[in-house]
C-alpha cells in the first residue's frame, strides 16, 4: 500500500442533497412483486430480502412509475446527465451558504461519479451552468464506485495541499437506482434494486480555515478480484455486478489490510474513535464491524444513513461523514473507508487533534 504524505489540508464543511422522489421499501417491494413476480419463481423467494436490507426508504430522480416501462441505454443516461447537474448545483450552493464562501472562491472542482457517462465531464457542465471562473483545475474520477467518497476525499486534499490556501470543491453524485431493469431476473438486479439510492454531496478543502483536519490517505486492491463488483454495459444501461462473497471478504481481508494502512501512520485500530464508513448494506455493516474490531451495532451513524437513503455508492460515506462532522459526540480521529470494483478498500484519515 502507498503512503501518501501528511496533508495540510481541512474539511471546512460538507452538505448533501437527494432527487424528489421518494422510494418506500415496502411499496418498491410490492411493486416488484406484481410487475416481476408472476413471470419469475426466483423473483418471489427472493422479495424477503427487501425487508432484511436495513432501509426504509431511498430517493430517486424519476418517479417510480418510470420504472415499469422499458429504457434504453441513450434515455438512461440522458436523465443521469440532468438530474445529476441538478443535485451537483444544491449540494454546492449547500456547502457554499455553510461556508459563508462564494462561487468566485473557487479554485478547483474534483468530480465522482461511476452512474453515467459524461463528456464533457461534469465538472465543465457545472461550470458553464452556474458560470464559474474560467481557470478553475478540474478533474473528474470515474470506475472507483462505491469506494469513490473514501479515495476522492483523499485525492481532493492532495490538490489541496498542493496549491496552499486555494479552495478545492470535492462532488460525488451517484443514481444507482437508475439501473433498475425490468425484465432482468437475475439476482444482481434485484440486490440492486433493493438496495440502491440517488443523492449527492459536497465538501469544500482548503489549507485555510476551521475544520477537521485530513490526514493520510491510501488504498489496496486485492489480487484476482476483478469480479466482485462492478457494472456491465448493455443496450438497456448498467448493469450490476455483486459477488454474493463480499460480506466475507470484509470479514477475512479487511482487518490487516486497516491494520497495515493505519500502521503506516503510526496508528492502531484503538487508535480512531470514530469510522465513517461506506454502508454497502446491512451485511456489509456487520462485516465491518468485525473488521474493526468494533461491537455489533456499533457502527450506528453509518446504519442511520443506509435506513434513510439506502445505498448511493460513493456519496454514501460522504452523508456519514455530514453527519459525524455536525455530531455533538466529540472525536479525535476517524477513519473513512469504502469499499469499490477493483476490488478496493480506500481509507482516509481525519483528525481533531491539531497536535496528532
Amino acid at each position: 500500500m502507498r503512503r501518501s504524505t501528511t496533508p495540510n489540508a481541512r474539511v471546512l464543511a460538507v452538505a448533501t442533497a437527494v432527487p424528489p422522489y421518494e422510494l418506500g421499501q415496502a411499496e418498491v417491494m410490492r411493486r416488484i412483486e406484481l410487475a416481476l413476480g408472476p413471470r419469475s419463481r426466483e423473483i418471489m423467494r427472493l422479495l424477503p430480502m427487501f425487508g432484511n436490507t436495513g432501509i426504509d426508504r431511498r430517493y430517486s430522480s424519476v418517479p417510480i412509475e418510470w420504472y415499469e416501462t422499458l429504457h434504453d441505454w441513450p434515455e438512461r443516461n440522458r436523465v443521469y446527465l440532468d438530474s445529476a447537474l441538478d443535485l451537483l448545483e444544491v449540494a454546492t450552493r449547500r456547502v457554499l451558504a455553510r461556508t459563508g464562501r462564494s462561487l468566485n472562491d473557487i479554485d478547483a472542482i474534483v468530480v465522482v461519479s461511476t452512474t453515467g457517462i459524461a463528456t464533457p465531464s461534469l465538472d465543465a457542465l457545472l461550470m458553464e451552468r452556474m458560470q464559474l471562473r474560467r481557470d478553475i483545475r478540474r478533474l473528474p474520477i470515474f470506475g472507483l464506485g462505491c469506494a469513490g467518497g473514501a479515495i476522492g476525499l483523499s485525492r481532493a486534499s492532495a490538490m489541496a495541499r498542493n496549491d496552499p490556501g486555494s479552495l478545492v470543491l470535492f462532488l460525488v453524485v451517484e443514481l444507482c437506482a437508475l439501473c433498475f431493469r425490468r425484465d432482468d431476473f437475475s439476482k444482481s438486479n434485484i440486490v440492486a434494486t433493493a438496495l440502491f439510492g440517488d443523492g449527492a454531496a459536497a465538501a469544500l478543502i482548503s489549507s485555510d480555515g476551521e475544520g477537521a483536519h485530513i490526514g493520510g490517505g491510501g488504498e489496496y486492491t486485492w489480487p484476482d478480484s476483478l469480479d466482485v463488483m462492478g457494472w456491465d454495459v448493455t443496450q438497456e444501461g448498467l448493469r450490476a455486478i455483486f459477488s454474493r462473497d463480499i460480506p466475507e471478504l470484509v470479514t477475512t481481508k479487511l482487518h490487516d489490510v486497516a491494520v497495515s494502512f493505519l500502521s503506516e501512520h503510526g496508528l492502531t485500530l484503538r487508535d480512531i474513535d470514530c469510522f465513517v464508513c461506506h454502508p454497502g448494506g446491512a451485511k456489509v455493516l456487520d462485516a465491518l464491524e468485525v473488521a474493526f474490531e468494533l461491537e455489533p451495532g456499533a457502527l450506528v451513524t453509518a446504519r442511520d444513513v443506509l435506513r434513510e437513503y439506502g445505498n448511493m455508492s460513493a456519496a454514501t460515506v460522504m452523508f456519514v461523514l455530514e453527519r459525524t462532522i455536525g455530531d455533538s459526540q466529540p472525536w479525535r480521529r476517524a477513519l473513512v473507508s469504502a469499499l469499490g470494483p477493483g476490488f478496493t478498500a480506500g481509507f482516509t484519515l481525519l483528525s481533531n487533534d491539531l497536535s496528532s
